[in-house]
């Protein structure tokens, strides 16, 4: 029997699915910094340079950014000799077309942008300059442009799996999740978190609630950015207010103040016990200080996939068009649960694998179009 989960906004997501005058970065630490020459000098030492335009929630994130990142130094540490990468901070979207311009003019091998608001500005681009090769994060074209590799990821699957997980683990009959600004990449993730609750609802007849967003209606809780921790905070403990036990931030630096909210949960006393899933990265290595509060984290495999991208590059194998990471390809994934491995019941775990393999089939289907 084929289960459909109704997903209104994902079909328009997965269907999508440092200034110019500021200091450029080279591989290493993020604080490391190089002149924008040192993009000329690695071009005329016969080096690939592969450069990257940070969004507005900057290098270190310790999501999309931060792991876009690690994927450009992942490619550079595979054949130092040979590739050598840097990125451009964006502090506001006036950046972006600037900072793009600013790669182009020094030769880059390929241009990586992070993130859904630069969609336009690197389509433009690209359609201006055909033989500049460009790699764009969470965002996708149809039809796709010859010279811009898309990676996108179907996280209503992880997304679903990560619901399930907090339904199964909450003891207050309630949970919560909020984002930062109200994108389709955004969306996708709470979602797919909503889906994975009824879900459980469905299988284990009980009637968890979902604070801070409905599928149904495509209302809910948004910080309005990825970078405003205070704001974070206030709404988790708002959200913890109204009996939320588990929260799934899907915001960026603003998840910190997310954890922030739990960990002052946690030491209160008489308080109901709360924990957290962290989104897109893995939550006990980038924000490893609140790892004890961490299930899981649901992820999507950025840094394989820009890594890729550069390499094949790199390598003259380079070829445009969407790349799309789910369940499947492991493009996706809930990650351990680290802290939680003794705490999350065998049965649940069970279930959650069974789940996956469902999704994977075809049994349980989000009601989600392909990006193409």
């Amino acid at each position: 029997m084929r289960t459909m989960i109704r997903n209104g906004v994902a079909l328009g997501v997965i269907a999508l699915l440092a200034t110019a005058c500021g200091s450029s970065t080279s591989a290493g630490s993020p604080s490391s910094k190089s002149s924008s020459s040192s993009g000329s000098s690695a071009s005329s030492s016969g080096k690939f340079l592969g450069c990257m335009v940070t969004d507005t929630g900057g290098i270190d994130d310790r999501s999309f950014n931060a792991s876009s990142w690690q994927g450009m130094q992942q490619a550079q540490a595979s054949d130092p000799s040979k590739i050598t990468v840097k990125y451009l901070q964006s502090t506001s979207g006036s950046d972006y077309t600037p900072n793009i311009n600013t790669f182009i003019g020094e030769k880059c091998g390929i241009i990586v942008t992070v993130g859904f608001l630069m969609g336009d500005n690197t389509q433009t681009a690209a359609k201006a300059h055909p033989n500049q090769k460009f790699a764009i994060v969470d965002y996708t074209y149809s039809p796709s442009i010859p010279n811009v590799d898309a990676l996108v990821f179907n996280t209503v699957e992880d997304g679903f799996l990560g619901g399930y997980l907090a339904a199964g683990m909450s003891k207050s009959g309630a949970v919560g999740t909020f984002g930062g600004q109200e994108l389709p990449t955004v969306t996708i993730y709470m979602d797919g978190y909503w889906d994975g609750v009824q879900y459980y609802n469905q299988q284990h007849h009980t009637s968890v609630k979902v604070l801070g967003w409905n599928e149904q209606t495509q209302k809910g809780l948004f910080t309005g950015n990825f970078t405003d921790e205070t704001t974070g905070q206030t709404d988790t403990q708002t959200l913890i207010s109204e009996g939320a036990d588990v929260i799934f931030p899907v915001a960026g630096n603003v998840g910190l103040g997310a954890a922030k909210a739990v960990q002052n949960a946690d030491t209160a006393a008489g308080s109901t016990k709360v924990t957290m899933e962290w989104v897109d990265t893995d939550g006990c290595v980038s924000a490893a200080q609140y790892c004890k509060y961490f299930i899981s984290s649901v992820t999507k495999g950025i840094q394989a996939a820009v890594k890729t991208a550069v390499i094949s590059a790199a390598n003259g194998t380079f070829k445009g068009g969407n790349y799309i990471g789910d369940l499947e390809n492991d493009g996706v994934v809930l990650s351990p649960f680290h802290d939680f491995s003794s705490q999350v019941p065998a049965s649940l775990q069970s279930e959650l694998n069974k789940v996956k393999g469902q999704i994977i089939s075809g049994q349980i289907k989000p009601a989600t179009k392909s990006p193409v």
